[in-house]
This record gives C-alpha cells, structure tokens and sequence, in this order.
C-alpha cells in the first residue's frame, strides 16, 4: 500500500490564476495590489517563505514590500511600521512574519494591524471572528489545510479529526475550521500522554508541531488522510515535513507533501486574501 500524495501544486496554480487576473482588473483601474511583510529573523525557514511569497507576487503584478527589522528588534520597533502601514492607503494586506525576537509577542502585535489587512488572520480580533462564526480571515496556512482537502474531495463531515499542534497560527485555527465543517476535533500538543494512541484512532489527521519526523507509521491509522503542515530546514538546505513520509506513506491512505503540499496553497491563499482586500477597498 502506497498512500495517494495530496499535491498543493495544482490548485496553487489555479489560486494564483485567480490572484492575478482580481490584480489586473484592479491595475486597469489604477490600482496596484500591494502586500507589506514585516520580518524580525534571521531563520532561513521564515525567510524561505518570505522569499517565496516575494517572487509569487511579482509574477503576479502584487507588489510585495518586505520591511527587515532584523532579529534585535524590540515589540516597540515592531509596533510602530505596522500601525504605519495600516494607515497607509496604498498597503492593501500586512503580515507579521514568526518567529519574532525575545520578548515580542505576536498576539500583542497584531493588534496594531488593521483587522481589515490582516490577510494572515494574526489579530486576536480576527481569530475572535473566526471562533464565532463571523467573517475573518483565518490564518492562511490553516485556510491552505482545507483548501487541499476540499480541492482532493475528502469528506469533512463527522470524520475524526486529530491535529497535532495548538499554535494559534494553525493549531486552533484548523481545529476551529474543521469543527465548523462538522468534523469532531481533538487538539493534541506537547503534554498530550501517548500520542499514538490519540493520533492513531483518527480519520484525518493534520500535523502542525514543528518537529520534523515527529509523526511515524505506529502514529497513523490504516487509510487515514494526513496532512503535514511542518516546514522544518534541513542541513543541505531542503525542508522536511513534521511526518517521517517514507514510513507514513505505506500505512496512510493520503498523505500531503513537503514541499509542494500545504505550502505553495498558503502563498497562494495569501495573495488572494490580498487581492480580495484590495477590491473591497477600491469598490471592486
């Protein structure tokens, strides 16, 4: 048994698409999308992602302005650019990049940005929207998890679902997305006893810890549908996933990849979060 691999790459190309012709419409209007990213890190795993989103937008007419502050930033440096870009009319999405420096946090942060902006769903105002049901944008690798579900048609709805990590840019949200699509949801994390057991009664299981190979064939059901969320470097300079694949793929029905799984959807889903911010905004 072979599990089937849940490519994001196709409906990425396709979220692209959609990205820049909402882009260009808006350029013959006179209006240039634009996305500010605010870094704090020297981590090559966040600067790989900046530099992906970076060459997605520019091949798509969507400026993307990165904002360096470096890794000796303080929450005050940090604060002031957001607040600035807020206010700027010509910004249309901002994203405050993870991991931030000591003593920095990003809840705290994100309540400068605009929630109107908050393409990444960081504000605690967003994710309050997002708990209730109102419209919010959720973070964007967590709308990614569903995106590439629903674009493979697996079925949500009172499925088992297991997700392996309570971050607030995935953990909860995803969980919060699934509950909403009827799934019943269990939210492991670091004190979670016998992992295996939990993860290895569950239909869908969504892992997003930050620990690569984490995940081993004994963690996962016969046929179950996981989906690797981990973006973890390696020394060669490649990424590896939070799953160990190899072992996974013989016990898992589908399995997502890293790379090309969750990740090229999240890129995608941002700049279509700021395409969609940019038409309200301009009546579009």
């Amino acid at each position: 048994m072979s599990a089937h691999m849940l490519s994001g790459r196709e409906l990425a190309t396709a979220m692209r698409t959609q990205a820049g012709e909402g882009a260009a419409k808006l350029a013959d209007r006179g209006v240039t999308v634009q996305l500010a990213v605010v870094v704090a890190t020297r981590e090559e795993s966040a600067w790989w992602y900046v530099r992906s989103l970076e060459k997605a937008g520019t091949n798509l007419d969507i400026a993307c302005r990165v904002v360096d502050l470096g890794p000796e930033a303080s929450a005050e440096s940090l604060a002031a650019p957001l607040g600035e870009l807020s206010a700027d009319g010509g910004v249309h999405g901002i994203i405050l990049q993870a991991p931030l420096p000591p003593g920095a946090r990003l809840p705290q942060l994100a309540l400068q940005i605009d929630p109107d902006k908050d393409v990444d769903g960081a504000s605690p105002v967003s994710l309050g929207r997002l708990t209730v049901g109102l419209p919010a944008f959720a973070p964007a690798t967590a709308q990614a998890v569903l995106r590439l579900l629903d674009f493979h048609g697996i079925e949500l709805s009172g499925q088992r679902a297991v997700v392996v990590g309570r971050s607030a840019v995935v953990g909860k949200p995803v969980a919060q997305l699934l509950l909403a699509r009827d799934a019943t949801v269990t939210i492991c994390h670091s004190r979670t006893r016998d992992l295996a057991e939990v993860t290895s009664a569950a239909d869908l299981l969504v892992v997003a810890a930050g620990r690569a190979g984490l995940i081993t064939a004994q963690h996962v059901r016969p046929g179950a549908v996981v989906i690797d969320v981990g973006t973890n470097p390696t020394a060669d300079g490649r990424l590896t996933g939070d799953v160990d694949a190899d072992g996974v793929a013989t016990t898992a029905g589908a399995l997502s990849p890293v790379p090309g799984g969750v990740g090229p959807v999240t890129t995608a889903q941002l700049l279509l979060n700021t395409v969609t911010t940019a038409s309200g905004r301009s009546g579009g």
